[in-house]
C-alpha cells in the first residue's frame, strides 16, 4: 500500500510538507500542493482515515444523525451523500438516534467526540434544533442542514419551495375537480408540516374553499399515522373525495386503510404524498407525489460542506432546488358518488 513516505519521496518534499498539504493547511506554497497533488495521481495514493488519531490530522469523515424510524427518503439522501463524499475522498458516517428524546444535540457531541468528523450533515428535525447547532459552533464544526424552518444563516441550508410544492400539489387535486380535500399534516417539531400545510390552505383560499376542521388531521410522518389519519377522515360524514398526505409514508398508510375498507382508488378517492421516495413508485396503484430531488439536495450539502472543510473556514450559504409533481394512478376526477 502506497504510504505518505512514499508520496513525499515522489514529491521530493519532507512528510511534514506533505502532511500540511494533505491536512489543507494555509502555509504551503502553490509548487508543494502541486506536487504533492501529482505524485498523489502517479501512485494511486489514498488517504488512512485511521489516520485521525494523530494531533491535528483531519478525520476525512462526514457525520449523518438519522432517526432510528428512517422515512422513506433518508435511503436516498444518504446515497446522494456517499457520492459526493467518495468523489472527494470522504467517508460518510452515518449514525442513528431515538428522534422522540429530543436528545439530538448530546447525540451530536457524542458523535464528535468519538468520531472527530470534519463535517456534518443534519437532517429534519435535528436540522432546527438549535441546541445541536450551537455544539457544532462551539466544536468548530461546518455543517449542512436541510430543509431548515429556522435561523436560515446559520450553516449551508438545502431546501425545496415546500409551500409552494405543497400549493401546486393541491391545486393539481382541485383541477382535477376535487373540492372536499383531505389533509394530514406532520410532527409538530418539523419545520415541513406547517410549510405543506400552508401551502394546501393557500390553494383551497385561492380557490374560495375553506376547509372544515376535521379535514385536516394531524399526523407524525409514519406509515401508521397515516392509517390513523386516514381512518378519521373516511369516518367523516361525507368523507373526502381525496386525501394529501404530507408525506408518502402517510399516504401508505392512507392507502391501506382505505383498501381494508373497500375504498376503490383513484375511483372513490385520490391519495397524494410529497417525497417521491422508491415506495411511491412500487405501490399500486403508483403514488401522486411530489417529487424532491433528495439525493441532489444531499450532493449540494455535502459539497458545501467540504468546500467548507478545504477552506478551513466555517460559513453560511442557501441553495434552493426545483421540485416535481408526479401526477399517477393514485388520483383521478370523482366520480359523482365522490364529488
Amino acid at each position: 500500500m502506497t504510504t505518505i513516505k512514499d508520496v513525499a519521496a515522489r514529491a521530493g518534499l519532507s512528510v511534514m510538507t506533505v502532511s500540511r498539504v494533505l491536512n489543507g493547511e494555509r502555509h504551503v506554497s502553490a509548487q508543494a500542493r502541486e506536487k504533492v497533488q501529482a505524485a498523489i495521481e502517479a501512485l494511486g495514493y489514498r488517504r488512512n482515515v485511521f489516520a485521525r488519531g494523530l494531533p491535528g490530522a483531519r478525520s476525512f469523515l462526514i457525520c449523518m444523525l438519522i432517526p432510528e424510524s428512517i422515512p422513506d427518503y433518508v435511503a436516498e439522501f444518504q446515497q446522494g451523500a456517499v457520492e459526493k463524499c467518495r468523489s472527494a475522498g470522504y467517508h460518510l458516517v452515518v449514525q442513528p438516534f431515538d428522534s422522540r428524546t429530543g436528545m439530538a444535540a448530546q447525540a451530536v457531541a457524542a458523535a464528535v467526540a468519538s468520531l472527530r468528523p470534519d463535517g456534518f450533515l443534519l437532517l429534519p428535525p435535528v436540522s432546527d434544533d438549535l441546541a445541536a447547532l450551537d455544539m457544532l459552533d462551539r466544536a468548530g464544526v461546518p455543517y449542512g442542514r436541510l430543509a431548515p424552518s429556522v435561523a436560515p444563516e446559520r450553516g449551508a441550508c438545502v431546501a425545496i419551495d415546500e409551500v409552494e410544492a405543497a400549493r401546486a400539489m393541491t391545486a393539481a387535486l382541485l383541477d382535477l375537480g376535487h373540492r372536499r380535500i383531505g389533509f394530514i399534516g406532520g410532527p409538530p417539531n418539523h419545520g415541513a408540516s406547517a410549510w405543506r400545510l400552508e401551502g394546501y390552505r393557500r390553494a383551497m383560499a385561492e380557490r374560495g374553499l375553506t376547509p372544515e376542521p376535521g379535514l385536516v388531521q394531524d399526523g407524525d410522518f409514519m406509515f401508521e399515522g397515516g392509517e390513523a389519519a386516514g381512518a378519521r377522515l373516511l369516518d367523516l360524514t361525507p368523507p373526502p373525495s381525496a386525501i394529501f398526505a404530507g408525506n408518502d409514508d402517510m399516504a401508505l398508510g392512507v392507502m391501506a386503510v382505505a383498501q381494508r375498507r373497500g375504498v376503490s382508488l383513484p375511483r372513490d378517492l385520490s391519495v397524494v404524498g410529497f417525497d417521491g421516495g422508491e415506495s411511491a413508485d412500487l405501490v399500486w396503484p403508483q403514488l401522486t407525489t411530489v417529487r424532491q430531488p433528495v439525493r441532489e439536495m444531499a450532493a449540494t450539502a455535502a459539497e458545501a460542506v467540504i468546500a467548507m472543510v478545504e477552506a478551513g473556514e466555517r460559513g453560511a450559504s442557501s441553495q434552493r432546488l426545483d421540485f416535481t409533481l408526479l401526477m399517477r394512478a393514485s388520483s383521478a376526477p370523482p366520480t359523482e358518488a365522490s364529488a
